[in-house]
């Protein structure tokens, strides 16, 4: 870790020296490797060694809508739907999902939480919270809108990139 470290602070330098221009990539690379591993102590520090930062977003969005496809559990997510199947199968090993037909439509399979992923909810909602001061530490309310709306729109982009590709 120590030399990715380095490595990191070494990139910085060079961004902030003017070396590296426009490096959107690099950077949120960089939000990503930090706060997930500031996300995964936490996660730790609060109890919740049942699941990752990855199978934390799936639960995130089962807590606010249980029994959804696979299908849309893929796109609220924007995980591939083998990436997904086999976090699935984990998260089913730990007891936290159970897989059940969908009563409309055989076809379909729904996933559900169990009340031991319920039960994980308020923690993680207090971790999400103190990662979320974290970010904006020293922003204003304007700035966080800002930034926020910036993001969107970044998305957007690779959004219809994407489409267009496909």
């Amino acid at each position: 870790m120590v030399i990715y470290y380095i490595k990191e602070k070494e990139a910085l330098k060079s961004l902030q020296s003017g070396k590296m221009h426009r490096q959107i990539g690099f950077l949120i690379s960089l939000l990503k490797q930090f706060g997930g591993r500031i996300f995964e102590k936490m996660l730790q520090e609060y109890g919740i060694g049942e699941f990752n930062g990855p199978q934390g977003r799936i639960l995130y969005i089962l807590w606010e809508q249980e029994d959804i496809s696979i299908q849309e559990l893929s796109q609220r997510s924007g995980l591939a739907n083998a990436t997904l199947t086999s976090m699935l199968d984990r998260m089913e090993a730990k007891k936290l999902v159970f897989r059940k037909a969908d009563k409309h439509d055989r076809r379909k399979c729904l996933i559900g939480l169990t009340e031991k992923a319920r039960s994980l909810k308020s923690a993680y909602e207090n971790v999400s919270k103190r990662m979320t001061d974290i970010y904006y530490q020293g922003f204003s309310d304007s700035e966080i809108e800002q930034l926020e709306y910036q993001l969107r729109r970044l998305l957007e982009n690779l959004r219809n990139h994407a489409e267009n590709k496909d």
